[in-house]
């Protein structure tokens, strides 16, 4: 994934900033949607079920524990990023509603 690129122009209106606010949202919830997706991943894989992979040898349910657990604390943050990032969505599209007078 590249990097994001944002005007270099200091003289943005209100409008361009909220929507690079929103966009900057929008590129957060899609590099967090990447991380899930190589969570499932790495668990399928510990599984053996992922398609095309299969692990050298079984996992033992200790490390499947682990994993569970990494997995755990991994959703924990993402969960936490969400509702950050839901709160700066809701003020951001607040500030859309307040239109200077």
């Amino acid at each position: 994934m590249s990097m994001p690129k944002f005007p270099t122009d200091v003289n943005i209106t209100r409008d361009d900033a909220i929507n690079q606010i929103l966009s900057s949202i929008a590129m957060e919830e899609l590099a967090l949607s990447h991380v899930l997706n190589a969570e499932g991943e790495k668990l399928q894989y510990i599984l053996g079920t992922l398609e095309g992979s299969t692990p050298p040898e079984p996992a033992t349910i200790d490390q499947v524990l682990k994993a569970n657990d990494s997995v755990r604390r991994l959703l924990e943050a993402v969960t936490y990023q969400q509702m950050f990032l839901k709160a700066k969505m809701a003020d951001a599209l607040e500030a859309v509603k307040e239109q200077p007078v």
